[in-house]
């Protein structure tokens, strides 16, 4: 089962997200769960990389497992950072909602978890 657990700020922003595990939905290289997961925290990653008003720190310590931290250094970053939290939030639970005994999904908030 793939374990996801994303933190968000006071303001419901994306601040920590890590990915871990693997689903057993599929053959590896070949499970729907893990791909889908897979994309959507990766390409989060990379996004918030290119930009230079946030700062991410993140890492894939082995395949199956990965995790990243978010930082906004500018207030011109919040209007991206709200819709790529929600675009991954939805993205996520639409996952767990559709293979709820491959994926687990839980939301916390800094201050409250």
């Amino acid at each position: 089962m793939v374990s996801v657990t994303v933190v968000l700020d006071g303001k419901g922003l994306l601040r920590h997200c890590q990915v871990w595990g693997h689903a057993g939905a599929g053959q590896p290289g070949n499970d729907v769960v893990c791909a889908a997961l897979s994309v959507l925290s990766r390409t989060a990653l990379r996004m918030l990389a290119e930009r230079a008003d946030v700062s991410v720190q993140g890492d894939a310590p082995e395949r199956g497992n990965l995790w990243f931290s978010v930082n906004l250094r500018e207030e011109g970053a919040l209007p991206f950072l709200e819709a790529l939290t929600t675009f991954l939030l939805e993205g996520f639970r639409s996952v767990s909602q559709e293979y709820p005994a491959y994926c687990t999904l839980h939301i916390q908030t800094e201050g409250r978890l």
